[in-house]
């Protein structure tokens, strides 16, 4: 029988499979998952709670927090002098002193460092996002990885069974000695292929070991079904964004480091109350004085420290702009990009190309039976392979790029927590 007519016979018999095959794929797709599943959601907590970077943004967001109560405190402390003289006149007085905050220096303090907690927690919230994001494509990526060198044994276990019945049939004189050779050459090709999928595991479990050692072990594997829709999700109050929040309080803070910069160049009177006693022979007299202090702002005005603190105020001005424009895009290209691979998977999941099963139990029986040559059973089988590989890499695609759009559209923490209230039904 010709190739031509053995190739019609392998359409004929996929296409009678196909509906079958593709219910079957929407069957085993499952719901898609609106929020992470508990394991997950408790895998990822793992990961905030023993995570490097979030540590360090624990302690510079406690620091904020010492730094604003700091800020809050009187800016001046009294001070006590106490003098003692024995000469012609002897003399003992005690001097308190304290400089007034007449200018508003600690009000002025006070927001700033109010400003600087705000862009600090909103900082520590950046970091978990992005943290958590991190981890989950480098928790899906493993799982591709997985699935692909679990695919690749069943390829080495398929090109092992096609070079022994290649054998078989060279005995047989079913097939030529250069097709049998072509069966040896397509197992060593594919021992060396899963040589390198296996590298490909190790190499992704080095990377979310990189970000959390013990945290995979609970998450189990990617789940079967895709993600939702990114209509399901509606994204953040546009204002409410991390990013823009801290961007906002650094400008906040920049521009009450102008006040403060404004407010240290108005010198604070000293006032100072002394009281004691002076004794000069036999008169003994006490003495009170009170004594009020300026400093003269002449050698250094303090102009030069308000022309910087303003440069700085315009640079976080600037900087809420381009985090505007930076997130604006981001959420668009996020989108695009989810929407595009989540159809891209949702079509491969219906086609016939996910059939890998039959498709491979087919082509051995025509191979067998001789409808089919040595090398089309070869290329078909091999396409057949490649193309599951693929799937798994697309569905891997789709749910990275679904972590991606939760982060841009500020809902990551809310699906995580399962506790999305402005979510669309």
């Amino acid at each position: 029988m010709s190739v031509l007519r053995a190739a019609l016979l392998g359409v004929a018999c996929m296409l009678c499979a196909g509906t079958a095959w593709a219910a079957a794929a929407q069957e085993n797709a499952g719901q898609p998952a609106l929020f992470a599943n508990p394991s997950l959601r408790q895998a990822v907590r793992s990961v905030w709670d023993g995570s490097p970077d979030v540590q360090v943004a624990r302690a510079e967001l406690n620091a904020a927090q010492a730094r604003a109560r700091a800020a809050a405190q009187p800016l001046y402390n009294p001070t006590l002098a106490l003098d003692a003289e024995n000469a012609d006149v002897n003399r003992r007085t005690m001097v308190l002193s304290l400089a007034l905050d007449l200018s508003g220096k600690r009000r002025a303090r006070s927001e700033q460092g109010s400003a600087q907690l705000q862009a600090s927690q909103a900082g520590y919230d950046l970091l978990r996002r992005d943290v958590a994001t991190r981890w989950l494509k480098a928790w899906s990526t493993l799982s591709l990885v997985a699935g692909q060198r679990q695919l690749g044994e069943r390829r080495v276990e398929l090109m092992r069974r096609f070079d022994e019945l290649a054998a078989q049939r060279l005995k047989v004189g079913d097939i030529s000695s250069p097709e049998r050779d072509l069966a040896g050459l397509a197992l060593g090709e594919a021992q060396i292929q899963q040589a390198s999928l296996i590298g490909n595991e190790a190499a992704a479990m080095a990377t979310l070991a990189s970000i959390s050692q013990d945290a995979a072990a609970s998450a189990g594997n990617l789940p079967n079904a895709l993600p939702p829709a990114s209509a399901t999700i509606a994204p953040l109050a546009f204002d409410d964004y991390p990013e823009l929040v801290r961007a906002r309080a650094l400008q906040a803070g920049a521009e009450a480091g102008v006040q403060v910069a404004q407010r240290a160049r108005m010198p604070d009177p000293t006032v100072s109350l002394t009281g004691g006693q002076v004794r000069s022979g036999p008169v003994n007299d006490r003495v009170i004085g009170v004594s009020v202090s300026f400093p003269l702002p002449v050698l250094n005005t303090g102009r030069a420290e308000v022309d910087a603190a303003r440069a700085e105020a315009d640079a976080a001005s600037a900087g809420v702009r381009a985090q505007q424009l930076a997130a604006k895009a981001r959420l668009r290209e996020t989108q695009a990009r989810y929407d595009a691979l989540l159809g891209a998977a949702q079509a491969f999941r219906i086609s016939r190309a996910a059939a890998f099963d039959e498709r491979t139990a087919l082509l051995e029986k025509l191979w067998r039976a001789g409808e089919l040559g040595t090398s089309d059973y070869l290329v078909q089988l091999k396409q057949s392979l490649d193309t599951a590989l693929s799937g798994l890499d697309l569905q891997a695609q789709a749910w990275q790029a679904w972590f991606d759009y939760l982060s841009a559209a500020g809902r990551l923490t809310d699906w995580i927590d399962g506790g999305n209230k402005d979510a669309s039904p």
